[in-house]
């Protein structure tokens, strides 16, 4: 389910086709590189991803004022206090909470592309069920000032390490859980194991299996294209993630393998 317009530098469609997965292109939060040059020139010139991902922390603090957290009225730190990091923390306990909806309004917001999943499936921005992911998404947006414009700098941020991490990949192998396939639509089947999914606009996997299986009596194995990747486990130190494998993946129509079914 694809919006008319976005704020990326490919279209809502293109970004959300089984093509664009697997020949996948750069994707940019048009302006976010250019306003924040400062940062990335500074980062080009360290060495460890330890000491970038600091740098990041304290850019963010300083460039949200995050860091006056302590000196502020007690209104003013609650604002303060949901910053990116607590909307991650909100997703990893639910994808379905108010935090989860401002996560996924994210990606409708700069991809383009709309939920089809929020405690209930959504069939179309007409939908009751599309009513009520947007007051989630409101009244968690009204909790901090500028979360969108967090989340666009931690996506840029996540590509920008991911380039260095994998610099000749273009895909990532992850894997997801599910207990109920009836949440996604398959649009085609490819083989027995093999089918074309289109998942929700944002969706947790990992990159390991047997964690998977945690999550679901169906694992999927995917081949993610590393543009599509909003966030992963080992991006920020002391991560509330870290250790989980966990990577936020914007979604789409996906081609998945199915490893094992027992339903």
């Amino acid at each position: 389910m694809e919006n008319s317009f976005n704020h990326c530098n490919l279209p809502p469609w293109v970004i959300a086709s089984r093509h664009f997965n697997d020949n996948p292109q750069p994707l940019e939060v048009q302006g976010v590189r250019a306003v924040n040059r400062f940062l990335f020139e500074k980062l080009d010139q360290i060495a460890t991803h330890e000491e970038r991902a600091s740098v990041f922390n304290d850019y963010m603090s300083v460039k949200f004022q995050l860091h006056q957290w302590q000196q502020e009225t007690a209104t003013a730190r609650k604002s303060l206090k949901n910053s990116y990091l607590r909307f991650l923390r909100g997703w990893m306990m639910d994808s379905n909470s108010v935090e989860g909806a401002v996560l996924k309004g994210w990606v409708e917001s700069r991809m383009g592309l709309a939920p089809t999943f929020h405690n209930v499936r959504i069939s179309g921005i007409h939908d009751e069920n599309y009513l009520q992911y947007a007051v989630d998404r409101t009244k968690g947006s009204a909790r901090t000032s500028a979360i969108n414009s967090q989340l666009d700098l931690l996506y840029e941020y996540c590509q920008y390490e991911l380039a260095k991490r994998y610099p000749d990949r273009k895909h990532l192998t992850l894997y997801r859980g599910t207990f109920d396939k009836s949440e996604y639509d398959v649009l085609d089947t490819i083989s027995k194991r093999e089918e074309i999914v289109r998942l929700n606009n944002l969706n947790s996997f990992t990159t390991d299996e047997e964690r998977a299986w945690e999550f679901g009596f169906i694992v999927w194995q995917v081949q993610v294209p590393l543009a599509k990747v909003f966030f992963y486990s080992e991006l920020l130190p002391n991560s509330i993630l870290k250790g989980e494998g966990e990577c936020l993946v914007v979604g789409g129509e996906y081609r998945v393998k199915r490893l094992m079914c027992t339903v």
